[in-house]
């Protein structure tokens, strides 16, 4: 078995406490002090297809830069890197979406995956001009996949569903390859869409007895269909455990009561059942934010989405990885305040321990001991 690692990129802006937003938030809360510029992120994106990363996770929403230019942007500043683009469905025609998807991956040497997500804000949905409640966003999601994955094989389709009509569309080139679909969800209608089209099922950082059930869910509805497992998760490791919880202790010190509050009230309205699970791990409180062992919830109190961190020494988040990938995990979407030093510590200190392990690999085998990444000052040795 070998685990895959991606990365993150933060195109609303990064900082050395935790940006707030997602989930129909407006990005910005403890502050974005460093703007998430096409050199930074440039700088971010180099730092993890060095380190081993094999993706980088790219978010959509109002309260972010636009995911597919914005990586479209870094194709040139790197080599490897994968950009995993997450798009609404519902914002755009399938037929629209499968020739980017077609495009991209050309121009990009097949670099690109995609992650689905349906839209969990009906008011941040509103805003774009989409006005079907939930249900129906996922129903309209599973036609736009039908859709989709049809002009990637290469048919010629006319298709009359209740939500998406197209008439012969066709693409004059397909992708290839195709890119894998992402998509994550916890509601009944997210796991029977994600039952037909995911190739890798996403989840957010709940407890492993959590995580389990979820996974033996969605086999349930899978039946034969072979779906892998993925994880989102944020990430604090240091050379020592204590080093670790200080660090978590400082990013909770830097969040004050009212922006507590106010993400709260606001992420309460939410219509997601992920983010739902996200809020009873820490119910708005400050205290016992550990929820399982080395999993912090503190930064679900004032960011909608993941909103856990795996935090402990490195030899203690390998083995939370390990525990992790025994139930089923093989890919995990990490990402840390400031992203750059955090992708650091993660792949100088925890990615050796797996590789020792025989659980992970540098995607560029033996040239990665020829081109190593440039050590950055305070990161783990």
């Amino acid at each position: 078995m070998s685990l895959t690692f991606h990365w993150f990129l933060p195109t609303y802006g990064d900082s050395r406490h935790i940006v707030g937003g997602g989930h129909g938030l407006p990005a910005g809360v403890a502050g974005g002090a460093r703007p998430a510029t096409r050199a930074y992120l440039g700088q971010i994106a180099r730092t993890a297809e060095q380190l081993g990363f094999v993706g980088a996770l790219t978010p959509t929403g109002a309260w972010c830069e636009d995911a597919w230019l914005s990586t479209a942007t870094l194709v040139e500043a790197t080599e490897r890197l994968k950009f995993l683009v997450a798009f609404r469905p519902g914002l755009l025609s399938p037929t629209l979406a499968a020739q980017m998807a077609a495009t991209f991956q050309r121009h990009s040497d097949g670099r690109l995956l995609l992650n689905v997500v349906t839209g969990g804000e009906a008011h941040e949905q509103r805003a774009y001009g989409d006005f079907l409640d939930k249900d129906a966003r996922y129903a309209r999601c599973d036609e736009f996949l039908e859709v989709a994955r049809r002009l990637w094989r290469g048919e010629q389709v006319t298709y009359t569903g209740q939500h998406i009509t197209v008439e012969g569309a066709v693409l004059p080139r397909v992708p290839d390859p195709v890119p894998p679909i992402y998509f994550g969800g916890s509601s009944p209608a997210a796991g029977d869409v994600a039952a037909k089209h995911a190739d890798v099922y996403l989840t957010w950082g709940e407890p492993p007895d959590a995580v389990a059930r979820k996974l033996d869910w969605i086999r349930g509805l899978a039946g034969t269909r072979p779906v892998r497992f993925g994880i989102r998760l944020h990430v604090i490791t240091r050379d020592t455990s204590e080093e670790a919880w200080a660090q978590a202790r400082k990013l909770l010190d830097g969040i004050n009561d009212a922006d507590i509050a106010t993400v709260q009230a606001g992420l309460a309205q939410s219509e997601s059942e992920g983010q739902k699970r996200m809020l009873a791990l820490h119910g708005g409180r400050r205290d016992s934010l550990e929820v399982a062992p080395n999993l912090w919830a503190g930064v679900g109190l004032v960011r909608g989405g993941a909103g856990t961190a795996l935090v402990g020494s490195h030899q203690e988040v390998a083995d939370r990885i390990i525990e992790y990938a025994d139930l089923g995990i093989d890919e995990f979407i990490l990402s840390g305040h400031p992203h750059l030093e955090e992708a650091y510590w993660f792949g100088e200190g925890v990615l050796p321990i797996l590789r020792a392990r025989g659980l992970w690999q540098h995607p560029a085998g033996d040239q990665a001991d020829e081109k190593p990444a440039v050590p950055f000052a305070g990161a783990a040795r």
